[in-house]
């Protein structure tokens, strides 16, 4: 989370380095606060039980979006539009090694902290499984990796659907120290598959952000691109589902081979997600949207998405920044605000106030950010990260290191 990094000037580049990440680190920022209303905020009326609005906008959405721009970082970090070769490369691959261990150890050891049933499952564990499954495609150009993308947008969900119910059960939702150790299968099963943000579904998010970052995110064409591409991707995303479930006869099979669940308990599946986890008694359950379905309609939904926020707003800030200052500051440290975040939901102090307590976790990350970042830059978590990762880099690439 958080990442930031060089992009490679053109001479057709027609918007500057900072702008075009102050539109990136924005898009981040607005996923955070998205992230944390989910948590905090309540996720319906308690008048008419419908879903917030907070929830309808947010919910699994903004994982996405954090995936999807991670990716965009990676590209940054391993070279921009050109990806770097050789011992480059290496070094890049090695690092990223490091910094994926980092803070896969840090969301362990933040989850255990977190109490039981916990307020808030955390994704930095995943993040770093993310980030270990993207290093052998780190070399790939933007179509292989628009393709690559594609593939587990459709592989990683059939492949829970096949191996869920053959795959050990995870005890808790947000896995420590103590579950890698214990259940090391049931834990890697989780990472992989079972979870909240299973590894390989969320690589079709992370892989696009990849190939995302080794285009000219600055010019103007490839913004309205990306903002038009992802609308339509989530609209007809959507459709798919309309017409194949809500049309076709596909909620009728949904009852028929689930007759465990009532309709009204397969509309809170579609609204809600899947407590804990999706049935897997018909194929046409992959049909479904929903947060935290991870099906193939619902991955490419929050891609699309994701895809349209990021294009919308490096299209925003191409005439000026300033109103984006706030967002982009907490955008820029994402994996500092995000730990303390989750620290803060463990006291469990939110549940009576929750707008108080949201409010409180906004005005705090917005003032600790622009402050952080106007008089220091790169965030704590974030420069720890980045040292280790450098650190690493140069290692690699020392001469000392490269002799036989």
């Amino acid at each position: 989370m958080g990442h930031r990094g060089k992009t490679t000037s053109t001479a057709t580049t027609s918007t500057p380095r900072k702008t075009r990440l102050v539109g990136i680190d924005a898009a981040r920022g607005l996923a955070l606060i998205g992230l944390a209303a989910i948590h905090i905020l309540p996720a319906f009326d308690p008048d008419t039980f419908s879903p917030t609005t907070q929830w309808t906008l947010f919910a699994g959405a903004s994982a996405a979006v954090f995936a999807l721009l991670a990716g965009v970082g990676l590209a940054f970090t391993s070279g921009g539009r050109i990806p770097h070769q050789g011992p480059a490369m290496t070094a890049t691959r090695v690092a990223l090694f490091v910094r994926a261990v980092l803070i896969a150890s840090l969301g362990f050891g933040i989850n255990g902290f977190m109490p039981s049933p916990t307020p808030a499952v955390g994704i930095l564990v995943y993040y770093g499984v993310f980030f270990l499954l993207a290093i052998p495609f780190l070399h790939f150009s933007a179509k292989m990796l628009f393709g690559w993308a594609g593939f587990f947008a459709l592989a990683g969900p059939v492949l829970v659907h096949i191996l869920r119910d053959a795959l050990p059960a995870y005890e808790s939702a947000s896995p420590t120290f103590i579950d890698l150790a214990t259940a090391p299968g049931a834990t890697l099963a989780q990472l992989l598959l079972t979870g909240t943000y299973p590894a390989l579904p969320f690589l079709a998010y992370l892989l696009a952000g990849l190939g995302l970052g080794r285009l000219d995110l600055g010019e103007i064409q490839v913004q309205a691109i990306l903002l038009l591409v992802g609308a339509g991707l989530a609209v007809s995303a959507w459709l798919i589902y309309w017409v194949l479930i809500l049309q076709a006869g596909g909620y009728d099979q949904l009852m028929a081979h689930t007759p465990a669940l009532s309709e009204e308990q397969i509309d809170e599946i579609i609204t809600w997600g899947p407590d804990p986890t999706l049935p897997t008694t018909t194929w046409w359950w992959l049909l479904i949207p929903g947060p935290h379905t991870n099906t193939p309609i619902a991955v490419l939904q929050d891609l699309g998405t994701g895809v349209a926020v990021l294009g919308a707003f490096l299209l925003l800030t191409r005439a000026g920044k300033a109103w984006a200052l706030p967002l982009a500051a907490m955008g820029s440290m994402t994996l500092t605000l995000y730990s303390a975040h989750l620290l803060a939901l463990a006291t469990e102090v939110h549940y009576d106030q929750r707008l108080l307590w949201f409010l409180v976790h906004l005005g705090v990350a917005v003032v600790f950010a622009l402050v952080w970042h106007k008089t220091l830059g790169q965030g704590p978590l974030e420069r720890l990260v980045a040292r280790a990762a450098a650190t690493t880099r140069r290692l690699v690439l020392s001469p000392g290191h490269r002799k036989p």
